[in-house]
């Protein structure tokens, strides 16, 4: 377990100290003249010390343990700690350990209800299919519906942040920004974000009734949960005008995404393109160090991003000398570009490595981190803001593109009929004839 700086402080009551003699046991007056007195305190002590220590200091049960653990690791890792102060967060330890805590579902129970005045949704306890599954994510596969969800500010409302490629969700045609308002008739208000991913989870082959509102219009749906064989990087030759063009779509940032983003880069030179198309519509993120790898491929030693942590230190990250194509590049992005997504598309901006293409991004600007507690379930928590290299704040905010493209979008970003890729290869053949 790791230990934070305040290992020492008692979780507890402290334990009282142990009264000092009185005075009759200082004189030999009073043991001559109390023999009896002597001989019972004398046998009150010894029974005292048989009892063990006070009631205070009980030892933790293994359940208990688990809300300390999470206590301490949030305490030591959290980006902002004045809110500490704020929502009295020892109180809430202690408000907690004052639970009865006798299952492990009765500590998740404690954990969340720990978490919940510090109003981040994304700090938050992962229960162990939950941490399973979000970790299985990352490494390039899930099971479900294919939906992946956010919190809209400032009314906090669940919504659809991007389907996944090829996933039920896909194929319904639910677009980014449509609002979950129920699953399997669980209102998602009353669920929160965590628990209404995880009501979307199922066995394969199982079935799910979500109520969404679209544009203000409702639509109820019913979706069969599969697993979806992600492919994060795909990518193609183009040919537009006279010109040689290359599309790199990348739909989330997993551990196989940076090797598989070197192979297509190397594959499209060796096909001659003269300029790259970079799709990031409906990329949610992922793994951040993922995202920093990609952009490290793409920027000639130009900053990528910079990370302020909890006492406000800023770490700026910049790309190694050398980049893997250095033609001409095009980004497209939409509302469903996020987080790892949103500090490649900002870089590239910031520097003038590529322009952005499409609509407004999503505006995730924290970075969280997974992890494991004492059991299977585990943490995500949010250790640290990040800017863009102009020193941009996006969180709520996004990025605003630099090309803005009619409303609405294709519903099959890279497929048959996405009009939003063809305009922006006539873009990119325009660039490369010496057109603004």
């Amino acid at each position: 377990m790791r230990k934070s700086t305040d290992d020492q402080e008692q979780l507890v009551s402290a334990q009282p100290p142990r009264p000092r003699p009185s005075q009759p046991f200082a004189t030999g007056r009073s043991k001559a003249r109390h023999p009896l007195r002597i001989l019972l305190l004398v046998a009150l002590l010894v029974l005292s010390l048989l009892a063990g220590p006070a009631r205070g200091t009980l030892a933790l049960s293994d359940t208990q343990q688990l809300v300390v653990e999470a206590w301490r690791l949030v305490n030591q890792s959290y980006v902002d700690p004045a809110r500490f102060d704020q929502v009295h967060w020892k109180r809430l330890r202690q408000k907690a350990l004052e639970q009865p805590i006798s299952s492990s579902s009765d500590a998740y129970d404690a954990i969340e209800a720990m978490l919940t005045p510090l109003g981040d949704p994304y700090t938050r306890l992962l229960r162990p299919g939950d941490y399973a599954t979000l970790r299985s994510n990352t490494q390039g596969t899930v099971t479900g519906v294919g939906l992946q969800l956010g919190l809209r500010s400032p009314d906090q409302q669940i919504v659809v942040i991007a389907p996944l490629d090829g996933s039920p969700a896909s194929e319904a045609q639910i677009p980014s920004g449509a609002e979950v308002l129920q699953v399997d008739g669980k209102a998602s208000e009353a669920l929160g974000l965590e628990q209404t991913a995880a009501a979307l989870r199922g066995p394969a082959g199982s079935r799910v009734l979500v109520q969404l509102s679209i544009r203000g219009k409702p639509r109820e749906v019913e979706l069969e949960r599969r697993q979806v064989e992600l492919r994060p990087v795909r990518s193609k030759r183009l040919r537009v005008g006279d010109h040689t063009l290359g599309y790199l779509r990348i739909t989330q940032f997993s551990e196989p995404v940076p090797e598989a983003v070197q192979e297509a880069l190397a594959d499209l030179n060796g096909k001659g393109i003269e300029g790259l198309i970079l799709d990031l519509r409906n990329n949610s993120g992922g793994l951040v160090s993922a995202g920093l790898a990609v952009a490290n491929d793409l920027l000639d030693g130009a900053p990528i991003v910079e990370t302020q942590d909890r006492n406000g230190l800023s770490s700026p990250q910049q790309a190694s000398p050398g980049q893997l194509f250095d033609g001409p590049i095009l980004t497209l992005v939409n509302a469903g570009t996020a987080s790892a997504s949103e500090i490649l598309a900002g870089s590239l901006q910031d520097t003038g490595r590529s322009e952005l293409v499409g609509a407004r991004t999503f505006g995730k600007g924290l970075i969280q981190t997974l992890i494991p507690l004492g059991d299977t379930s585990g943490l995500a928590v949010t250790v640290a803001r990040y800017l863009t290299p102009s020193g941009r704040d996006i969180q709520n905010q996004g990025i605003e593109p630099d090309v803005v493209l009619p409303q609405p979008e294709p519903l099959d970003p890279g497929g048959e009929g996405d009009s939003w890729l063809e305009q922006t290869g006539h873009l990119l053949a325009g660039r490369l004839d010496g057109n603004p």
